[in-house]
């Protein structure tokens, strides 16, 4: 497995987008910097990207950016705040897990399903996320998108919760 057969999972195609440009920005390096990320090459997705910086020595992540409909979606930013906070109350453990494998391993992430359901949202999405490195080598952070539709005959949250799939979530190695 490898950045192809990730990109074949990807169903959207601002999705798609995104985890080309994220290719596109490591150039040759294994994995691109943050600092590589320039917001005016994916203005078009701006508003469902979100970022995590990962510090090795204690373990743990601090929030780095969320695009409007990620805020929307939690109703709070999750800039400069630890991981631990912001998730306290939204399965920390189940969230912290699954970005840890990213940038450790590393490895891309792709969820389908019923990706905000921990923030009380009820809709089917669709999820990305790529690990970062400054050096390009040991990661160091990690850059994601959700995309999260929510249907009009969705809105009341217990009628919408029969209709919600779990959300799948395959990783694949980084090549």
């Amino acid at each position: 497995m490898s950045f192809s057969d990730f990109l074949r999972a990807i169903e959207s195609p601002a999705l798609r987008n995104v985890a080309l440009y994220w290719e596109q920005a490591r150039g040759g390096r294994r994995m691109p910097a943050w600092k590589d990320i320039k917001p005016e090459a994916i203005a078009p997705y701006l508003a469902m990207i979100w970022s995590w910086k990962y510090d090795r020595d204690t373990d743990s992540f601090t929030g780095r950016l969320a695009g409007e409909d990620i805020i929307a979606a939690f109703g709070s930013n999750l800039r400069d705040k630890p991981m631990a906070v912001f998730f306290a109350d939204w399965q920390y453990d189940m969230i912290f897990a699954r970005h840890r494998r990213v940038v450790i391993e590393p490895a891309f992430a792709h969820g389908t399903g019923a990706v905000f359901i921990h923030a009380g949202r009820y809709g089917q999405g669709e999820r990305i996320i790529m690990p970062l490195a400054a050096d390009g080598m040991l990661g160091d952070g990690i850059i994601g998108a959700t995309l999260y539709p929510l249907p009009a005959d969705r809105l009341n949250r217990e009628a919408s919760m029969k209709y919600l799939e779990v959300e799948k979530v395959d990783f694949f190695p980084l090549d």
